[in-house]
This record gives structure tokens, sequence and C-alpha cells, in this order.
């Protein structure tokens, strides 16, 4: 069964889950302690029969480099 988490500051918010819940049918249970999962934990595998040697068509020839990309691409907008 999917299970979701969800935070909420306000205790009346916990009440209208509640009601949710006898419609749609779903389990509210209580929180338990356990750790959540971070991000960098998450491993998706890969699939070994993906074919990129139609990247290379793409990629070659552009003198692309990592750090420029970087610099030029990835700016945080502040």
């Amino acid at each position: 069964m999917p299970e979701v988490t969800i935070k909420y500051k306000k205790p009346e918010t916990l009440k209208i889950l509640k009601g949710l819940a006898k419609y749609f049918d779903f389990k509210i249970s209580p929180s338990s302690a356990k750790k959540e999962t971070p991000l960098n934990d998450i491993l998706i595998p890969g699939n070994k029969k993906l074919d990129v040697s139609e990247l290379k068509k793409v990629f070659t020839g552009k003198d692309l480099d990592a750090k420029k990309l970087r610099n030029d691409l990835w700016q945080r907008n502040k």
C-alpha cells in the first residue's frame, strides 16, 4: 500500500484529514519515529539496454566544458 506523510501546523488540519479519510477510504496512522530517507540515499537502477550512441551526435564538436556549463547555466536566482 502506498504511504504519504503530511506535515501540518494547525490541529484543525488533522480534523479535516480525518473527515476526508471517511469519504476517500484512506487510513491515518500516528506518526512513527522512523528516520526519513535523505535524497542522497535514493537510488534508481539504470537501464542496461539504454543506447546512448545517439547522444554522441548531439554533443560531439560542441566544445562543452562542465565548469563553463555550471557557471553559465546553473546560476541561482536570489
